[in-house]
């Protein structure tokens, strides 16, 4: 019993510190995304933002039962799925009335945040858990170390071409990310065994 409530503590800590860790992100992206008039940043910081309210919602399911953590899991997927949308209807009108991103923002910003998320990413692989809400955790550390690829990417397109695509492109890229992200931790919440359970 003591061990249970061991790890729920180190849990609760780590997902202290990886919300702290994307709120400053949703901080510094918003602000550098609309600097740089960057939809890629824009999209990557509003995940973030999403990112933080699901890991608040993540802790308060720690301990408690496991109906209460599969609701909690399904408020992540559905989450992440709304912000794909947001990020499309942004990239779209984006796309229509025009854009100037700046290159060297993006790429600069891009290696902060791939920075900031690993170090989410493998505090959470630490943990070794099969609970349906650090698997959630893990998925969105996951899926924005992978777009901080694709902002990197994009930025050094945007000073080699002079044109503002693919800035765009990595938009729309981090909003699939992020639907195939929800629909994965959605499916997780309504299969919620222990992995070693599940087929491979």
């Amino acid at each position: 019993m003591s061990g249970s409530h061991g790890s729920a503590r180190i849990q609760k800590r780590t997902l202290l510190i990886v919300l702290a860790l994307n709120a400053g992100l949703f901080v510094l992206l918003g602000i550098g995304g609309l600097a740089a008039d960057s939809s890629a940043l824009i999209a990557n910081a509003l995940d973030n933002a999403s990112d933080a309210l699901v890991y608040l919602v993540s802790f308060l399911a720690i301990g408690r039962a496991m109906i209460w953590k599969q609701r909690a899991a399904q408020l992540s997927g559905v989450l992440l799925l709304i912000f794909a949308a947001a990020v499309l209807i942004d990239a779209g009108r984006r796309w229509w009335f025009g854009t100037e991103p700046i290159g060297p923002t993006m790429m600069v910003l891009a290696v902060i945040a791939a920075a900031v998320n690993l170090i989410c990413l493998m505090l959470i692989r630490r943990q070794h858990s099969e609970d349906v809400n650090m698997r959630a955790a893990e998925t969105f550390s996951f899926n924005d170390f992978a777009a901080n690829g694709g902002i990197l990417v994009a930025g050094g397109l945007v000073m080699w071409l002079e044109q503002a695509w693919p800035d765009l492109v990595v938009g729309v890229l981090v909003a699939a990310i992020a639907l195939k992200g929800g629909i994965d931790i959605l499916r997780n919440a309504a299969h919620p065994e222990p992995a070693a359970d599940e087929p491979t």
